[in-house]
């Protein structure tokens, strides 16, 4: 079978096409340099021979003018393939980047296999409801509770103010039984021991208005420990 459809040439890639039209387009450019040192030999010969030998001065001018269609076949042919080479470049570029958007295609569905808007709004829904558990949880757990037994604040400012009174009453009990000491003064003659001053009645309203005020701030005191208003 081989003899009648020879044999079958592998495909080539774009990496061997590109290698394969740099280097032909190097030789062109070499033959085209070539062709240029002749065209300029040519021409010196014309310019000697023209005052001297006009038949050969003419011949040189032929083969010049020969040379250079060579040489714009050689560029044409040049172009040709430099313009071959940029567009396998360009296709090759195009063609990785479909390559790689190929890849994050089938790497978006592997991720999106299992994950759906319905299963996301279900979650967010779940996650929701255990965040407004935990809050209550938190507020119950932050509230101190007696167990066992309900507490009526009325009846617990009623028994305070009972408090309040009684140790008040005792307090101004206190203060009017409280025997008076004096401090031992000095030896001096009869007439001045006569004369030793005795307390004054306002000065023992001040002491006992002080004994007052300072029990209303142990009762104040008192009723902001147990949380409870004036």
């Amino acid at each position: 079978m081989k003899l009648f459809f020879g044999t079958t040439k592998a495909q080539s890639t774009p990496k061997d096409a590109i290698i394969s039209l740099r280097e032909n387009i190097s030789m062109l450019e070499k033959r085209e340099t070539h062709l240029q040192s002749k065209i300029e030999q040519e021409l010196a010969k014309a310019r000697d021979y023209a005052t001297r030998n006009k038949m050969a001065a003419l011949a040189a001018l032929k083969r010049k003018k020969m040379l250079e269609t060579q040489v714009e076949k050689i560029s044409g042919s040049r172009l040709m393939l430099e313009s071959q080479v940029m567009t396998i470049e360009a296709a090759n570029v195009n063609l990785e980047t479909m390559k790689a958007m190929q890849t994050g295609a089938e790497a978006m569905k592997g991720i999106h296999k299992d994950l759906n808007v319905d299963k996301v709004d279900e979650t967010m829904d779940e996650i929701r409801e255990q965040m407004d558990l935990a809050n209550e949880i938190s507020d119950a757990i932050s509230q101190p509770q007696l167990f066992g037994a309900e507490l009526d604040e009325d009846e617990l400012n009623a028994e305070l103010e009972e408090l309040e009174q009684e140790v008040l009453d005792k307090k101004l009990l206190d203060a009017e039984h409280a025997p008076m000491v004096l401090p031992n003064a000095p030896a001096t003659s009869v007439g001045q021991q006569g004369q030793r001053q005795q307390p004054q009645p306002q000065q023992q309203q001040r002491q006992q208005a002080a004994a007052v005020s300072d029990e209303d701030d142990e009762l104040a005191e008192l009723r902001e420990s147990m949380g409870m208003a004036a």
